[in-house]
């Protein structure tokens, strides 16, 4: 089932077969595999081959160690298309995830540095970060910039208790018609790692996101942290769903 000729190392075609035993349900979440020593006389691999497999399927979230016990499946991550247009609750709620948002910043109307990145560096912007929590722990951290042209006035909700897409949509009348994203691993330094309780220059996913509207091009401009150790963010090309 291996190929020793492949230019593909014997322990990726190792941790392949096993990842796609793990999605086919050949073992079971919470099942114990076999050893190290078991699958190197199994597929007749040295245990140095063996470990290395079993250490990518440990960083990808599929196996986990026990001291003692063994090496065990994973329960799956649940997916959640975070980039949709619907909002950060929205994505989480349409997988049947109850989600809570605190703001960790109020929300101020100021002159935003210049920043390369930041379309409204040296320009007054309204800002704010918030945390998302699911199932009672962080999820991710936003640092969120909206035109305040586009938004007058937006201190008067409380965004504590209401959906900020929603806010848009019912209350300004806005829909974002377009987005750009980049997708990078970020080093998490301190105020960020403490909300998400992770230590700092831990690696998270960092997404930087530009909304564009009819009204104003990239009128909101959005940097996610999120920690990907409970959930698989995911998005959806084609549609609606580019954001």
């Amino acid at each position: 089932m291996l190929n020793p000729h492949s230019p593909i190392p014997l322990y990726r075609q190792l941790a392949d077969l096993l990842s796609a035993q793990i999605r086919g349900q050949v073992h079971a979440p919470g099942e114990r595999i076999a050893s190290e020593h078991q699958l190197a006389a199994e597929y007749g691999l040295g245990r140095p081959t063996v470990r290395q497999a079993i250490d990518l399927l440990v960083r990808k979230g599929l196996l986990s160690r026990r001291r003692g016990s063994g090496t065990y499946v994973c329960e799956p991550r649940q997916e959640v298309d975070l980039f949709s247009l619907d909002g950060t609750s929205a994505s989480f709620r349409k997988k049947g995830v109850a989600v809570q948002t605190r703001l960790l910043e109020p929300l101020t109307l100021q002159t935003v540095a210049p920043e390369g990145d930041n379309p409204f560096g040296g320009a007054p912007a309204y800002h704010l970060m918030r945390l998302t929590l699911a199932a009672d722990g962080p999820v991710l951290v936003e640092a969120i910039f909206l035109h305040p042209g586009l938004f007058p006035a937006l201190e008067r909700f409380d965004l504590n208790s209401q959906s900020l897409s929603a806010i848009a949509e019912e209350h300004f009348f806005l829909r974002p018609t377009g987005c750009k994203q980049s997708f990078s691993i970020d080093f998490i330094a301190e105020p960020a790692a403490r909300h998400l309780e992770v230590a700092p220059r831990t690696p998270v996913l960092l997404v930087r996101r530009w909304l564009d509207f009819a009204q104003v091009k990239q009128g909101v401009y959005a940097q996610l942290w999120c920690r990907t150790d409970r959930f698989v963010f995911t998005q959806t090309i084609g549609g609606n769903s580019d954001a």
